[in-house]
């Protein structure tokens, strides 16, 4: 018996830990957190293995959103930029009616519709996969998202375009009416949020409540297309026949302008020819500019000087994050000083001129090199001498020598200068040395004279003569007041130069002021069309020999040109007299060259703009673009691009398989993009929920942090570039107010309708939503969005301000941006505090 014992004792002993491990391979920490995860059993991995794994997860998701959310957006795109013919009556057209090409879309509403959805689609169907994945059971992280993006993205992104804007310049919100209606529905939204969690039926969303909740959205758009087009708030201007809050002035053909509130007008043909043609022709003045960069760079300039709605720009920051093909060309920086020449007026663009080709005679720096500074020098007859100089190129460290020898021209040596003949020696690192060479003033007039310096190189010396071998020196008669003509009696201008400079030149003396009248007359080329003539002084100061008279040249299609005109020289004063060429003729001829650089040019600006229109892509781009980083433009991609592009291959290549939004007019890209977005957004919120088990946090933290500023990131870069491109603040901080609102009415409203419309038909119950921290979270928002607001509104009509939402004076802007960032730092901070009963404020 004791035998029997001994063996069955450890049996019965060991049982019971099998049947405990078992269980927990199947219920270990935060296993039950998620919808679809835990995928695999992680019963094996550390929680600190687990944690770090889903924050990547996590971040890696925010990407994949982002970049679904490009192809969502241009599907949006594509879908709001629709137009159609319509027929007005006009006299003056044929038949009596004009056709013009109208967008069906209205700004405002689709700002406030597709636009909004687009850029609030990750938290709207967040919040409503908990609600369906929770068993319509009321969660945490959908509405923390919605209440903490919004929070986000008022203070934090409104702060970050205020101070964006370079100092002394300031951003108006244009549609102000639209930002006032906006702006109470983001406060009436949280608001009405509050009372429903807390005062009318605390705990508990009533149908009632949910459907209302709901009909706001609709509302919200009507009331804004309302102020928009401003119903019912002032008396319209008569419109045309057949139109409802568009007013068309007049057009050409296929072409549309709708004037604004402020009697600005927008007009429907966008990069007009006109402007490329006008474009390329000044980058085609531009030496050492290749014809890719310069059709780059009119590209860019084009783009950015056109408004864009907020749409354009959440897409271009989602490439930007994901190293994908900008909206925004991108000039090499080698050329980028050329690119900001040609936004200087164009007064100012003679002050920043690029780089000028020079034969390099030194064969790389292996030789030294020899010449003049200057090939011309002009010296009054009683200064006595003239100064030479002389510098060294290319190699430097080697001493050297060089001869240098006067020839006779007109002057003789010994009669009027003292011959020079002589070696100068360059030690080494020197660049620079002078001569002086001795002028004879023998106080008799006599006309101008000139002679020769040469530079000739010693036998056996390895060095080269540079550019200017040989300098012509000019002895002045400085004892009358000299004649004044023109250089030439004929000149040829090229219609590339825009301005024909004319010398005219003062000889046989340089005594005292005079100056000299002057007179341009038609040929065949005509004053106002060819050219800009007229009439004009001339003056020449004491000792001063050379001024021009510069005539701006108008450019012409003629395919072939050879125009003239005719510059007179009239009366003189202070003693000078004319001298033979008293006229001189201008002939204008086209620059064949030149036309030809600027047609390429302009070829290649079209097909950069045509390659980055939204609505235009096809598989094969789609699917090119997503294989090669910054779309292909390897010049300029940098290394976070590259990063970011294998990074996001993955979800490159797998969405690019979504049909491109040309296709059926956008709607398959914008029903595919709409479904990948939420079986994402079901992901997101399982990753956040199990990351913030694992490390402690409750989900109400998580979402108004992690969540919230995961999906708001794309904003903030958006915002931040549209503040600083566009004219108007609607687009940065203006639509906010409208996406804010659109969070509650749509992603709240929705979730809710579906969840009380279930408990109310299947299960005969009310639909429970525990205030919890999301009330007290609710109203801290609120309380920092009504401060805000008003800071905003303050900013557009005080002075000290700049009277504008964004920009201004540095120290202002500054405070006001520090102002919002710490209304942000509180409302979480205190949220948090909350959510983890540290505090415990009952509402």
């Amino acid at each position: 018996m004791s035998n029997v014992s001994s063996t069955t004792t450890p049996m019965m002993n060991t049982t019971p830990p099998v049947m405990i491990r078992l269980s927990d391979v199947y219920n270990y920490t935060c296993s039950q957190k998620g919808l679809l995860l835990p995928a695999i059993n992680e019963y094996t991995w550390s929680i600190g293995v687990r944690a770090f794994l889903y924050l990547f997860g996590l971040l890696w998701c925010f990407l994949a959103v982002a970049i679904i959310a490009d192809i969502f957006m241009c599907a949006i795109e594509r879908i709001t930029s629709k137009t159609t013919i319509v027929r007005v009556p006009d006299p003056t057209a044929p038949g009596g009616m004009k056709e013009l090409e109208v967008k069906v879309w209205n700004d405002t509403v689709a700002n406030l519709s597709l636009l909004a959805l687009g850029t609030s689609a990750p938290e709207i169907l967040l919040s409503v996969i908990e609600i369906v994945g929770n068993n319509f059971v009321a969660g945490e992280i959908g509405p923390g998202t919605i209440v903490g993006s919004a929070a986000f993205n008022l203070l934090v992104i409104s702060a970050i375009c205020i101070v964006a804007i370079p100092t002394g310049e300031i951003r108006r919100v244009k549609s102000f009416k639209v930002f006032v209606v906006t702006a109470f529905t983001c406060v009436f939204a949280y608001v009405w949020l509050a009372l429903v969690l807390l005062v009318i039926s605390p705990g508990i969303v009533e149908l009632w409540e949910a459907i209302v909740t709901f009909l706001m959205f609709p509302l919200l758009i009507v009331v804004a297309y309302f102020a928009d087009r401003d119903f019912c708030l002032k008396k319209k201007k008569q419109a045309q026949p057949g139109f409802v809050g568009i007013s068309l002035s007049e057009t050409t053909a296929n072409k549309y302008t709708v004037t604004d509130e402020e009697g600005g007008s927008t007009t429907g043909e966008h990069h007009g020819e006109a402007e490329i043609m006008r474009l390329a022709k000044d980058l085609g003045r531009i030496e050492d500019l290749p014809e890719e960069e310069a059709a780059k760079i009119a590209a860019k300039k084009l783009i950015e000087g056109e408004s864009h709605n907020r749409g354009w720009y959440r897409i271009n920051a989602t490439r930007v994050m994901t190293g994908g093909k900008k909206l925004i060309p991108q000039v090499m920086t080698s050329f980028q000083n050329l690119y900001e020449r040609i936004q200087l007026p164009e007064e100012e663009r003679a002050e920043h001129k690029g780089p000028t080709k020079h034969m390099d005679h030194s064969l790389g720096g292996t030789k030294p090199v020899i010449e003049f500074t200057a090939a011309a020098v002009a010296v009054l007859e009683n200064e006595g001498k003239v100064r030479v100089g002389i510098r060294r190129l290319g190699k430097l460290d080697v001493p050297v020598t060089v001869r240098v020898e006067t020839i006779n021209g007109t002057a003789l040596a010994g009669e009027d200068y003292k011959a020079f003949n002589d070696k100068i020696k360059f030690g080494a690192n020197e660049i620079l040395r002078q001569i002086f060479i001795e002028i004879v003033d023998d106080f008799e007039w006599e006309p101008d004279e000139f002679f020769f310096v040469k530079l000739t190189t010693e036998p056996g010396a390895d060095i080269a003569l540079g550019n200017i071998s040989i300098c012509q020196i000019t002895i002045i008669n400085d004892d009358e007041p000299g004649l004044l003509e023109f250089a030439k009696p004929s000149i040829v201008i090229k219609e590339s130069s825009l301005v024909a400079r004319v010398p005219v030149q003062r000889i046989n003396g340089a005594d005292g002021h005079v100056s000299v009248t002057w007179k341009t007359k038609d040929i065949t080329a005509k004053d106002g069309i060819d050219y800009k003539g007229g009439e004009g002084e001339l003056q020449f100061d004491n000792q001063e020999i050379n001024r021009t008279i510069d005539i701006t040249l108008f450019e012409s299609d003629k395919p072939e040109r050879d125009e003239s005109f005719q510059i007179d020289l009239l009366e003189t004063t202070g003693g000078a007299q004319l001298g033979k060429i008293k006229k001189t003729i201008i002939t204008i001829v086209n620059d064949d060259e030149y036309n030809g650089l600027v047609s390429r040019i302009l070829s290649l600006t079209k097909a950069n703009l045509d390659s980055l229109q939204l609505e235009q892509s096809t598989y094969v781009t789609q699917f090119r673009n997503a294989m090669n980083v910054n779309g292909g433009d390897l010049q300029n991609a940098t290394f976070l691009d590259y990063i970011l592009h294998f990074a996001t291959f993955f979800w490159k290549i797998l969405f690019a398989f979504v049909p491109p939004s040309k296709y059926l007019g956008g709607w398959p890209a914008f029903c595919i993009s709409l479904a990948v977005i939420g079986f994402l957004t079901a992901i997101i919120g399982d990753l956040a929920g199990v990351f913030g088990c694992l490390i402690g946090l409750e989900d109400s933290i998580t979402a108004i942090t992690l969540v919230a500023l995961g999906t708001s990131m794309p904003d903030m870069f958006a915002s931040k570039t549209a503040a600083i491109m566009e004219k108007y603040a609607d687009s940065s901080v203006g639509n906010v107010n409208g996406s804010n609102s659109v969070n509650v009415f749509l992603g709240l409203g929705l979730s809710w309708l579906i969840a009380t419309i279930y408990w109310n038909v299947k299960e005969g119950k009310d639909f429970e939503v525990p205030p919890g921290s999301l009330g007290f979270s609710v109203v801290l928002y609120t309380l920092a969005a009504v401060i805000a607001l008003f800071v905003l509104v303050l900013r557009r009509f005080l002075g000290v301000f700049g009277k504008g939402e964004l920009g201004g004076a540095v120290i202002p802007k500054y405070l006001c941006a520090a102002l919002f960032i710490s209304l942000w730092v509180m409302y979480i901070l205190f949220s948090a505090l909350q959510a983890k009963k540290i505090i415990n404020v009952q509402i």
